[in-house]
């Protein structure tokens, strides 16, 4: 997401879920339950945000590591994981360059951000970098409507929406995960097609290349 757009969210963080209540209700939160359904094992959650997913899936998991590029987007998500009562890593990175070892995760969720990384293709081969064989990635987003209104109103949205928050109402990362080395499992789709779930596992993780560790910071939150 890069250093501009992680000193806007946490711009954003403290009131991030007041001014998102609404959608979360009516829109998203469907969303979030179809992710906790196929979350197992050994679980990454990339531009986590305020843990908004952390409710509905940690407690099915053993192993959780929260990533973020904001760090306080990354303290709100620790609270949460608090609050369900689940020990969390967590790590300061962009979505990008994660600097964690490849091949290490059994999921890896990543909701509601792939609509706001400056490069899509980068983030999803990360993603998949990062995945053991056989594993899964879940994502959720907002992506161009199916219908000629859903695109106008989302067209509306790009226009308005501050630079720094790289917003893209209207990509679809389904499109792109093939070009990332991965093949997709299964999707789903809200009304209208505002909003668009996929599960996608590696198709040759163990060829993809080893990451070089960067400036990450890390902490434990329990």
């Amino acid at each position: 997401m890069g250093q501009a757009s992680g000193v806007y969210w946490d711009r954003q963080a403290g009131t991030y879920d007041r001014t998102t209540a609404f959608f979360e209700r009516r829109l998203l939160a469907p969303t979030r339950t179809w992710i906790a359904d196929r979350v197992v094992g050994t679980t990454l959650e990339v531009a986590v945000g305020t843990g908004a997913n952390l409710p509905y899936y940690a407690h099915r998991v053993d192993d959780l590591t929260l990533v973020d590029a904001s760090q306080a987007m990354l303290d709100a998500a620790a609270a949460r994981a608090r609050e369900v009562g689940k020990p969390v890593r967590l790590v300061l990175a962009d979505a990008a360059d994660l600097g964690l070892p490849s091949a290490t995760f059994d999921t890896v969720v990543c909701t509601y951000a792939m609509c706001c990384v400056e490069d899509e293709l980068a983030v999803l081969r990360e993603l998949g970098r990062v995945l053991r064989p056989g594993g899964r990635l879940l994502m959720a987003d907002h992506v161009e409507s199916s219908v000629r209104l859903g695109r106008g109103v989302q067209r509306l949205l790009d226009l308005m929406a501050p630079d720094a928050a790289h917003e893209h109402h209207r990509r679809r990362p389904l499109l792109r995960v093939p070009d990332a080395g991965m093949r997709v499992l299964e999707t789903a789709a809200s009304r209208w097609r505002l909003v668009e779930q996929v599960a996608a596992t590696p198709l040759d993780i163990m060829s993809a290349p080893t990451s070089t560790v960067g400036d990450h910071v890390e902490g434990v939150a329990s």
